[in-house]
């Protein structure tokens, strides 16, 4: 079985995991204020991968940190598949005919009032990234296994705006994998039941 074909096989089993909705529970997770799409991409390889992103440090938001290519969903995109590659193509110049899109996973509610659909793609191996300068300091690869082990999900807790707010991060060596981009993680995690 290919790396798609076992990818879109555990997308799609029947199961209902516990999955994270948003950055806060206080709000209908199907009110979408800002749609906005990433692209997961899977490297194709005997260890799977997935390509993360640094951010540069003079971006205004989020500034330093690790995210999926990605970004709003504009009004000439097709929805968010159409997206989620535009994105990759500006942000690492992953040609958008080299992803073989497996399907969506599930949407995440951001603080800032964004809704993410997660795009699930398989890319070859031996694609030179390009970083964007403006906006894309790094492009790095996490092994798949390693991102979707439970240990690796840590739990953490800090006041925000006179609220206590839960989230998660992930440490892979100096990198933190954090915030919105280490919980839609957890949840393909949840989702995939991955076994490596």
């Amino acid at each position: 079985m290919t790396l798609a074909e076992r990818l879109r096989a555990a997308l799609e089993t029947a199961h209902e995991p516990i999955l994270l909705t948003g950055d806060h529970h206080d709000f209908d997770p199907e009110e979408v204020t800002h749609p906005a799409a990433v692209l997961v991409a899977v490297t194709d390889r005997a260890d799977p991968g997935v390509i993360l992103t640094q951010r540069t440090e003079t971006l205004r938001r989020h500034a330093g940190q690790i995210a999926f290519p990605g970004g709003r969903i504009d009004p000439g995109d097709d929805g968010p598949v159409a997206a989620a590659l535009r994105e990759a193509e500006e942000e690492i110049a992953l040609p958008r005919g080299q992803v073989q899109v497996i399907g969506t996973a599930d949407r995440y509610r951001t603080v800032t009032g964004y809704c993410v659909t997660p795009v699930l793609g398989v890319v070859a191996a031996d694609i030179a990234f390009v970083p964007a300068e403006a906006e894309v300091a790094n492009v790095f690869e996490v092994p798949l296994s390693f991102l979707l082990d439970e240990a690796n999900h840590k739990e953490g807790r800090v006041d925000y705006q006179g609220k206590e707010r839960r989230y998660y991060e992930i440490m892979w060596g100096e990198r933190r994998i954090w915030g919105a981009t280490a919980a839609m993680i957890v949840n393909l995690s949840r989702r995939l039941q991955w076994t490596a």
